[in-house]
């Protein structure tokens, strides 16, 4: 029995030892990619030419995908400061990862991969995103995947839960050229345990046929768009009884409540209606709040109101996202 026990023992510390062996191995392999990929970054940001920042992307592209194939790199917490955004759902369902490349001319194409778990095969397969934004008509109609992809760099990943189940949304930007910029709400769904992302769901409460929110505008303009907690004035039907009579009322009162925050953006001149780079946040803050798996826009919700704690000024920007919007030849800071 001494000698059975013994040889169990031994089993488990070799397999321990073997587990911690391969963790630390993938570690160094990681960090290396991570050093190779670096002085690329550069290149990418700061070249001085299209074609240099282009070849330097390529490289780039070609040895992220690599890394992303390693075992157990899910777990690697990837840091190329604020030109690459990283972004993993806290079920580790999926991690997606964006960035852009800026041409001389001011147009902006965006990159990216999803790295995702596959159910069946128990393994993450990787996706490389193809940006064909500046193809598609009636985007906020459609539903994409990798190869058709409306590119952005996403900034923020939202989960929620409704009936067990969890719904992804993202949050992103991107510069579109040297006019326009443009944000985008963007949810993002797995299915029937699927690895493969499909872009674009129908969770619009009101707006059976939308797919996605984007909004354009110009690239003098600031729009604010978050996900945030703040204080939403709502209003409930009720039913008084005033001189005699019973009478159908609305009364106001405020909730604190997490909801995507965003402007509203219109023409800033009559007759500039479809023109993007004249368009500009019209004062009217709008958004949307998720109940019961969909997201139910609020024209009247207004963040900011009423509570000291949440009623602080929003962080100061430059012209626009200066994590990821970049003039050639420099990141900005």
């Amino acid at each position: 029995m001494k000698k059975i026990i013994a040889q169990f023992f031994l089993a488990s510390l070799l397999t321990v030892i073997n587990i911690s062996f391969c963790a630390a191995q993938n570690r160094d392999v990681m960090s290396a990619y991570q050093r190779n990929m670096q002085p690329l970054l550069v290149k990418i940001t700061s070249a001085p030419t299209d074609n240099e920042r282009y070849n330097a992307n390529e490289m780039f592209v070609q040895m992220f995908e690599e890394a992303l194939n390693v075992d157990e790199s899910i777990e690697w917490t990837w840091d190329f400061g604020k030109t690459v955004s990283v972004l993993t759902s806290s079920d580790r369902q999926f991690r997606i990862i964006t960035w852009p490349v800026v041409r001389d001319n001011g147009e902006y194409e965006c990159f990216g991969f999803v790295q995702s778990y596959n159910s069946k095969t128990e393994e993450y397969d990787v996706y490389v995103l193809h940006d064909k934004s500046d193809e598609m008509i009636s985007v906020n109609e459609q539903v994409l995947d990798p190869d058709n992809w409306y590119g952005s760099v996403y900034q923020e990943l939202i989960e929620a839960k409704h009936d067990g189940k969890m719904y992804y949304t993202l949050l992103g930007w991107t510069g579109v050229n040297a006019l326009v910029q443009r944000k985008v709400i963007e949810p993002i769904l797995f299915r029937g345990g699927s690895s493969k992302p499909q872009f674009g769901q129908a969770l619009f409460r009101r707006e059976k046929n939308l797919r996605r929110v984007v909004l354009e505008y110009s690239s003098n303009a600031m729009v604010n768009l978050r996900f945030d907690q703040q204080i939403v004035r709502t209003y409930e039907n009720k039913k008084i009884k005033k001189k005699g009579r019973t009478i159908n009322t609305q009364v106001a009162k405020e909730e604190k409540m997490k909801m995507i925050l965003f402007d509203e953006v219109a023409p800033m001149l009559p007759g500039m209606e479809g023109l993007p780079q004249y368009y500009a946040p019209t004062g009217t803050e709008m958004a949307y709040i998720f109940r019961e798996g969909r997201w139910e826009l609020r024209d009247n919700a207004q963040g900011r109101l009423s509570d000291p704690k949440l009623n602080k000024e929003f962080e100061p920007l430059q012209k626009e996202e200066p994590a990821y919007k970049m003039n050639k030849g420099e990141t900005k800071k």
